[in-house]
């Protein structure tokens, strides 16, 4: 019977992952964030139109968290340089790199010389306009193309940033729990307090959402929790405010820089062999992509926070290229164009493998362990001996038997055999279906 127009039509309409994906980061890419502010709160409304479980949290300014305070509220309304005629050639409304992040209110004439002490560019890419941060040292600034910068001839110009650092303000995060069958956590993690740099920020955002769209749709063996926060502040306060609870993380992710092009890279949590570091391993050998699994460093993104000493949780950190190591990175060129739907697709596919994964890592015990089991009366083993055929399943099922003494993970059989974690976890069902498995 043929498919009726109006199903075959709506099919055909719904975008791919990739492109609904890019849609979000194409959306959120012009909101103003920073690591505080209206930018923020808008980022988070969007993402609770996706997601809407998330709740958001507001933490007031100057609340202790650890060894930091949270900072004033930055709101940023205008910014510009102008010159005598009144032109904007620094304009913030045009693009809201130009401006330093945290940047103090000023409005005020000042002369070229004055001015260049508050310029940051790129002179060895001089099309582009750099990304730039002071939050924590009172100061203001306009981030501009080099090429703009050399133009600035003029002995006067006018300077107005119009913005308030309010310490009646707060800092805000969102946070979506996925309740499983066990109160042990598997945390997802992104932050989200850059402005208009799609790779750097948006890709794990947009990732993390359609993460948990997927896993929500899904029976869990472990509770799934995610948090949007701004970079380093936002983990810092996240753990202040869950110390008693941060031991029910059984494995972490940091989402991040997930859009842009080259291979996948896994950078190892302190512990260098966590299960989710041994797990990212596997599933990158097996994915079919280029890859790196890197040590552990305490520098980078938000792992460095849930690693640190006291907490030492299993958390990695999952990206493509790492940052600084690609020219786009924190510069105007990390735009919509640099991030690419299919990119993100391929990510969205890992991220998922590896929850599968860690979901399925489950430690057997063999129920026939006296000589090897006779696999061909339960319809488990090739009919006539001596070829290859199904070679692996054949070595999958003997592998599991073996190594099934209540001791050794699905983990474990993967790193000794060589073969693939969903392969082995097909022939584990098979065997726990004919009786000769039980899952521990």
């Amino acid at each position: 019977m043929p498919t009726p127009a109006p199903i075959l039509a709506t099919l055909t309409a719904a975008p791919t992952p990739g492109a609904a994906m890019h849609a979000l980061v194409a959306r959120l890419f012009p909101l103003g964030r920073s690591l505080t502010g209206p930018g923020v709160r808008e980022t988070l409304a969007v993402l609770r139109e996706y997601l809407p479980g998330l709740r958001v949290h507001e933490v007031p300014s100057g609340t202790p968290a650890l060894d930091w305070t949270v900072p004033a509220e930055w709101i940023i309304r205008d910014a510009w340089v102008k010159n005598a005629a009144g032109e904007r050639l620094i304009d913030f409304r045009q693009h809201n790199l130009h401006v330093l992040q945290y940047s103090t209110p000023v409005h005020g004439w000042f002369s070229r010389a004055e001015l260049d002490e508050h310029l940051f560019s790129l002179p060895e890419q001089p099309e582009l306009i750099p990304y730039r941060t002071s939050y924590y040292q009172p100061n203001w600034g306009f981030c501009l193309s080099h090429r703009q910068r050399e133009q600035l001839q003029d002995e006067y110009y006018e300077v107005c940033i119009d913005s308030t650092l309010d310490e009646a303000g707060s800092l805000t995060y969102g946070e979506l729990v996925l309740p499983g069958a066990s109160e042990e956590e598997v945390l997802l993690s992104c932050h989200c307090c850059h402005p208009s740099l799609a790779n750097d920020n948006l890709s794990g955002l947009a990732v993390a959402v359609f993460l948990a769209q997927e896993l929500a749709r899904q029976p869990r063996r472990y509770t799934y929790r995610f948090v949007f926060g701004p970079g380093t502040i936002g983990a810092i306060v996240w753990l202040s405010r869950h110390r008693d609870t941060v031991g029910h993380i059984r494995h972490g992710l940091v989402l991040t820089l997930l859009g842009g092009p080259g291979g996948f890279t896994y950078k190892q949590s302190r512990r260098a062999t966590a299960e989710v570091d041994r797990t990212a391993a596997l599933v990158l050998r097996d994915f079919g992509s280029p890859y790196a699994v890197r040590p552990w460093l305490p520098y980078g993104y938000d792992e460095r926070q849930y690693c640190s000493p006291g907490f030492n949780l299993p958390v990695g950190c999952l990206s493509r290229t790492p940052f600084g190591e690609f020219t786009e990175y924190h510069t105007s060129a990390d735009n919509l164009e640099f991030v690419r739907p299919e990119q993100l697709a391929e990510s969205l596919r890992l991220a998922e493998a590896l929850c599968t994964a860690l979901e399925r890592n489950y430690t057997y015990r063999n129920l026939s362990p006296y000589g090897e089991p006779q696999l061909g009366r339960r319809g488990l083993y090739k009919g006539v001996g001596g070829g290859q055929e199904g070679a692996d399943w054949q070595m999958a099922l003997l592998w599991l038997l073996n190594l099934s003494d209540g001791s050794r993970s699905l983990l474990d059989v993967a790193e000794q055999s060589g073969l693939a974690l969903p392969l082995l976890h097909r022939a584990a069902s098979a065997l726990e279906g004919v009786g000769l498995l039980q899952p521990l």
